[in-house]
């Protein structure tokens, strides 16, 4: 048992997803290589999540039955466990039953047969989710060499445990060996599915990921549009069911900082839904509030020589959903409160605290009618709500940020830069201060750091109604350097000390 690591669309968005929180998917199914989005606002996501899901697919071949009295009943029995489990979060028991599954599954079928190597995959999901990723990986190359001796280097079985390995990589720092697993996935799908399959979509996005977090940006554009491509390969380019691929593609867009494409996916999305149903369906005012804020932010591409980005260009699009929640009779209060928030947000990134406040003092006499919408508005308005948080560098120089992941000889190491914050009645981050910065030789980190939070913008927490100061507020940045950066910014350090 050495291989065992210890220790263990679109429809409208309901109001509480528009929250900054970033969430794994319910289902238990095959692992799917990114978060979906469509429940995350364009303007709150800094990285895409590659959250590996657990695997209760059942394969032809596939055989549980034991001659053991029971030994059946009980590997379902703590198989269902285990998925219950992962759909509830419950990590740290999942790991446990995990652990058990994979105990039955080597004494029961023997620890060369696909049972074992499923039972191995679902324990590196488990470890995955609880930061494990070196113990995770172990198993997930366990369970891939399993499969290959037991059918081929071809087989479907393979896609699961690959993408799992290809979250677990980049989770551990190495993006190189991520992109290349998640290209044999790729591969393994167009073998068997043929090069136009829409399964390999989610792996398609992982690369994107992939290529985004060690900043190779044409990269990632180009997976995406090989997933664009599919797409409508697949569906009329004035279909509904192109939506929920277009909304994904948007947001994407807007964290790569092709802010004008982004715009211009949301309008398409628009014209759809009106072409296909009218000018005011309830359907219009999610993406009328994504394209109103993508005015908030400046094309940074390069590729367009002009600019509409102004703000107040986005005030129409927010008002134009207000007037659809509040008049189309098939609205419900949830969409109403998203509408009105939204146009509270804006309000509050174009510096006009006055009509801000009475945006959200509308939204909060609403939500406090009867209990499910004080819950809603406890989450919304009783707490700070990011509204936009640009990305902070995962490497210690933006120029060394593809150098730093693809170093073999030369192990990336963690720094952190934890700092102390209020976030006013205005929304703005005020009286910051460092608690730590280790290594403390990187300032450029730590000015970095400090840069971003001041320009960061939130939705202030009310009470009684009222915008007011929220203390407290904590930022841990986490982020990756070689030993050799360290070992520069010192000698660097020590000659300037010398001159002097």
């Amino acid at each position: 048992m050495a291989m065992i690591r210890n220790s263990t669309i679109p429809t409208i968005a309901l109001l509480l997803l528009t929250a900054a929180s970033l969430h794994a998917q319910d289902t238990v199914e095959d692992i799917p290589g990114a978060l979906d989005e469509n429940e995350i606002p364009a303007d709150f996501v800094q990285d895409s999540q590659i959250v590996p899901v657990a695997d209760d697919s059942v394969d032809e071949g596939d055989d549980f039955s034991v001659p053991e009295e029971d030994s059946e009943d009980t590997l379902v029995r703590e198989f269902e466990l285990f998925k219950q489990l992962m759909r509830d979060s419950v990590f740290d028991e999942a790991d446990t039953v995990a652990k058990r599954v994979v105990e039955l599954a080597i004494s029961l079928k023997g620890p060369q047969s696909n049972e074992f190597a499923k039972a191995l995959t679902n324990l590196g999901i488990v470890q995955f989710q609880t930061e494990q990723y070196n113990a995770a990986q172990q198993n997930f190359e366990s369970a891939i060499e399993i499969i290959e001796d037991n059918e081929d280097r071809l087989n479907a079985r393979l896609v699961n445990p690959l993408q799992g390995l290809g979250a677990a990589q980049l989770k551990g720092g190495r993006p190189d060996l991520a992109t290349a697993t998640f290209r044999r996935a790729v591969h393994v799908t167009h073998v068997n599915e043929g090069p136009h399959n829409l399964d390999q979509v989610e792996l398609l996005e992982s690369i994107a990921e992939t290529y985004m977090q060690i900043g190779d940006i044409d990269a990632a554009k180009e997976a995406q549009d090989s997933i664009h491509a599919l797409n409508i390969r697949k569906y009329n380019l004035n279909s509904v069911e192109l939506i929920p691929s277009l909304m994904r593609r948007a947001v994407w867009q807007h964290r790569a900082g092709f802010i004008f494409d982004e715009r211009t996916t949301y309008r398409r999305i628009i014209r759809i839904i009106e072409d296909n149903e009218d000018r005011d369906s309830l359907r219009l005012v999610e993406p009328l509030i994504m394209l109103g804020r993508s005015f908030f932010y400046f094309d940074t591409s390069g590729s367009q020589s002009y600019s509409d980005s102004h703000m107040s260009s986005g005030e129409i699009y927010f008002r134009r959903a207000v007037r659809i929640a509040t008049e189309h009779p098939d609205s419900t209060w949830q969409v109403i409160a998203q509408a009105t928030l939204a146009l509270g947000d804006y309000y509050m990134y174009d510096n006009n605290p006055q009509r801000a406040r009475s945006a959200y003092r509308t939204a909060w006499d609403m939500l406090s009618e009867d209990d499910e919408k004080l819950d809603v508005r406890r989450e919304q308005l009783e707490g700070v709500v990011p509204l936009r948080l640009q990305k902070l560098s995962q490497y210690i120089d933006k120029s060394d940020g593809e150098e730093a992941g693809l170093q073999n000889d030369d192990p990336l190491l963690q720094g952190n830069v934890t700092m102390i914050y209020e976030v006013s009645d205005r929304g703005r981050a005020t009286a910051i201060k460092l608690v730590e910065a280790e290594p403390a030789e990187f300032t450029t980190m730590t000015n970095h750091a400090n840069r971003e939070l001041r320009r960061r913008i939130y939705r202030p927490r009310f009470a009684e109604g009222e915008a007011v100061t929220t203390p407290d507020q904590v930022l841990i940045h986490n982020y990756f350097y070689r030993q050799t950066d360290l070992d520069s910014v010192r000698a660097a350090a020590a000659a300037a000390k010398k001159k002097k």
